[in-house]
């Protein structure tokens, strides 16, 4: 199943970008977006100051972790006891940033990320909320060229809803609660098109306090061309390109033994030329250990469809 995640990824990939492939290319000048640091190359773009509109390093596209806006269906399987369910993840946050200081886009940034991410069971008369996880913490980042990096302190805590535990009289609850330090080094191709990232995190606190501390993280992203798609400018009166994507996030942690937990996502985004906010469609397949909250210890797989906003 994992070679086939990957396989079925990669395939809607590869039709999606034939199928665009057809259309007329846009140009390279209009495609950039413009002074926006996380996706165009290290020497254009940026401002030192205060509320910096992007950031200096690129969001993780394929962290079920990160913070931001997106809401996704997810067919999932509990490999365990093979009980399989309709779940709803949503997703609220984004990394605000306070300071920056840059020559160009070279330079360092601070700020402050917040996420909220649901659960819910889509097969349930009321769709039951099933678990919620609060993210609040404090990231700094830095990029010198093509390498970049960002280590963060954060602060989670992982709450279940009301109507899962009305319907499991005696759940046994785990009050799952931490604060951990993560650095994370990527390393992008020229003009954008990739990137490799890895690193790691280690739990300061946590409850349960026998939690093993530390965790390892690696991934890649791929960027297609952009490509003009006249049906969809016609629709929207605007100039949009449209533009192939993919990546892979894995995780391993020494409280699950170091089993690697893989998530795939590809699909594609939409972008205007002189915007930083970009609307994806992505696919995802995922493996492993339950990425969230109080069923961490859970193996799953899961394949879903979501719609992402990146500000």
């Amino acid at each position: 199943m994992r070679v086939g995640g990957c396989l079925v990824s990669f395939c809607l990939l590869a039709l999606l970008t034939a199928g665009l492939a057809r259309a007329e290319a846009v140009p390279e000048e209009r495609a950039r977006a413009v002074e926006d640091c996380r996706y165009g190359r290290a020497s254009e773009g940026g401002h030192s100051g205060a509320f910096p509109a992007d950031d200096v390093f690129r969001p993780l596209l394929a962290d079920p972790k990160q913070p931001q806006f997106f809401a996704s269906w997810q067919a999932a399987r509990v490999r365990t006891d093979h009980t399989s369910a309709n779940v709803g993840s949503v997703g609220f946050g984004e990394n605000f940033g306070f300071y920056t200081n840059r020559e160009g886009c070279n330079g360092w940034q601070v700020g402050l990320l917040a996420g909220v991410f649901s659960q819910f069971n889509l097969d349930a008369p009321s769709s039951d909320l099933v678990n919620t996880d609060f993210v609040v913490g404090v990231p700094v980042s830095w990029r010198s060229g093509l390498v970049s990096g960002r280590v963060r302190l954060y602060h989670q805590s992982s709450h279940l809803g009301d109507e899962f535990l009305l319907g499991r009289p005696g759940f046994n609850r785990v009050n799952l609660s931490f604060e951990e330090i993560e650095a994370i080094f990527s390393l992008d191709a020229p003009e954008g098109w990739g990137r490799v990232y890895a690193g790691g995190g280690y739990l300061i606190h946590r409850e349960p306090a026998g939690l093993d501390r530390h965790r390892v993280q690696w991934g890649l992203e791929l960027r297609g061309p952009v490509w003009h798609w006249p049906a969809v400018e016609t629709a929207m009166k605007d100039a949009l390109g449209v533009r192939p994507v993919f990546g892979v996030d894995c995780k391993s942690v020494e409280e699950l033994r170091w089993i690697v937990n893989t998530n795939v996502v590809g699909g594609i985004e939409l972008v205007r030329p002189g915007a930083t906010r970009q609307f994806r469609i992505l696919f995802n397949y995922y493996r492993g250990f339950n990425p969230y909250g109080q069923f961490f210890a859970q193996k799953i797989e899961s394949i879903g469809l979501g719609l992402y906003l990146a500000f």
